[in-house]
């Protein structure tokens, strides 16, 4: 006799989960979701640095004004600011460190005196480290 409380299993069909094909399109998909977001937030970090300098000349430059108080010049160099090379009467420094000699890209200020129309000028190259350009290359001044 048969018996009829067994039945065979019926085969599984492909549909059940997710081929090769699939998962690695959802790998490329999420891949490219990511690239895109990160370039948008690192690039969002040369306009933090192009702030940062900004903040960075005018700190700088009231550095520059006391330098000028106490000794009754303004300094030769920047690095005036980080040590008395040239004995210059009443220095109270120092007043900056070297690393604050730099912007935040890694530049050197540059620093004239005296400067255009003005004491002195103190610009910061921008992400270039060329005079001149635009957006994040654009040179900072301190007005």
């Amino acid at each position: 006799m048969h018996d009829r409380r067994f039945r065979p299993v019926p085969p599984r069909h492909a549909a059940s989960g997710f081929s090769l094909i699939e998962i690695i399109l959802v790998v490329v998909l999420i891949g490219g979701i990511v690239a895109f977001a990160a370039s948008r937030i690192l690039g969002g970090g040369d306009r933090a640095r192009a702030n940062l300098a900004k903040a960075q000349v005018q700190t700088l430059a009231e550095k520059i004004q006391q330098y000028e108080m106490d000794t009754g010049s303004l300094p030769p160099t920047l690095d005036a600011l980080v040590a008395n090379a040239g004995n210059a009467p009443g220095w109270l420094g120092p007043y900056a460190k070297a690393a604050e000699l730099k912007d935040p890209w890694n530049h050197p200020y540059v620093y004239r005196v005296p400067g255009e129309g003005r004491p002195f000028d103190l610009v910061s190259l921008g992400k270039d480290g060329q005079p001149g350009g635009e957006s994040v290359d654009a040179d900072i001044r301190y007005e």
